[in-house]
């Protein structure tokens, strides 16, 4: 086991000692032990295209308007 935190290691050692105990009383009196397939890993997503639809360019949000503009228009909607 390679740590850099070796008293963390060290602090293990009982419990991992007792479980290979364990598992060696367990084969000793003719257990068995399978080595299952593992379960599927969800696959990861297809990578993203570097195209560009340039009709997916010309329907972006327009820009906001700009603080001298609206106070024009209120200008504006106040003088109707």
């Amino acid at each position: 086991m390679i740590s850099n935190h070796t008293n963390l290691v060290e602090q293990h050692r009982p419990q991992a000692e007792a479980i290979s105990d364990k598992i060696a009383q367990y084969l000793a009196a003719g257990g068995r032990i399978d080595e299952l397939k593992s379960p599927p890993r969800k696959p990861l997503p297809p990578p993203r295209s570097e195209k560009i639809d340039p009709e997916t360019v010309l329907r972006r949000r327009p820009k906001p308007i700009s603080a001298a503009d609206r106070k024009a228009l209120r200008k504006m909607a106040d003088s109707l």
